[in-house]
C-alpha cells in the first residue's frame, strides 16, 4: 500500500496513481480513480483534463513549469519527479510555482525522495512527499523539523534569520 506523508508529519494511503510516459509510438491510456500525468500529455490534452479534481500533473527536472501558470491552481496536485537524489532541479521547479505562479494546491515530491531532505523540500514548498519504497515513512515525521530555524528566507518564512533577529 502506498503512503504519502505530509508536510505537518501525517501519514496516509496515496490515492494519486502516477502515469508513467508511454514510449514512443505508444498512447497513455488513464485508469480509474485520481492520477498524475505526465506534463506534455497534460499540456497536448489540458482542454479536457483542465478543471478535473481528479487528473493531476508530474513533472521531471527538465520540464518547464511555467506551462502551468494559467492553470495551475486548477490542479488538486502537482508532483515533481526526483529521478536521483542528486538531481535538485525540482527544488527549483517547487519554488517557481509556489512563489510565480501562486500555487495554493498539494505540491508533492516523488521519486528518489529520502529522508534528509525532507526539511529541505519543505522549505522549497513542497506540501507532501512520497519516499523511496526501501525509506522507513515512521522515521520521516522527525526529519520535517529536524532544524529549529532556517538562516535564509525560503517559502516557509519571507525573512532571514538576521532580520528575524533584530
Amino acid at each position: 500500500m502506498p503512503e504519502v506523508i505530509s508536510s505537518q508529519g501525517v501519514i496516509s494511503h496515496d490515492d494519486w496513481v502516477l502515469v508513467e510516459r508511454p514510449a514512443e509510438g505508444e498512447t497513455l491510456t488513464l485508469p480509474s480513480g485520481p492520477v498524475l500525468v505526465p506534463l506534455d500529455y497534460w499540456a497536448a490534452n489540458a482542454g479536457e483534463l483542465s478543471g478535473r479534481g481528479d487528473i493531476g500533473v508530474w513533472l521531471d527536472g527538465h520540464d518547464d513549469p511555467d506551462v502551468l501558470a494559467a492553470f495551475a491552481n486548477d490542479l488538486p496536485v502537482i508532483a515533481i519527479n526526483f529521478p536521483k537524489f542528486s538531481d535538485g532541479r525540482g527544488y527549483s521547479t517547487a519554488r517557481l510555482l509556489r512563489e510565480r505562479h501562486g500555487y495554493r494546491n498539494d505540491l508533492r515530491a516523488v521519486g528518489d525522495v529520502l529522508l534528509d531532505q525532507l526539511q529541505f523540500m519543505k522549505r522549497c514548498g513542497f506540501s507532501s512527499f512520497v519516499l523511496r519504497a526501501d525509506k522507513d515513512i515512521g522515521k520521516a515525521a522527525s526529519c520535517l523539523n529536524f532544524f529549529s530555524q532556517g538562516y535564509q528566507a525560503a517559502t516557509d518564512t519571507d525573512e532571514p534569520l538576521f532580520r528575524r533577529r533584530a
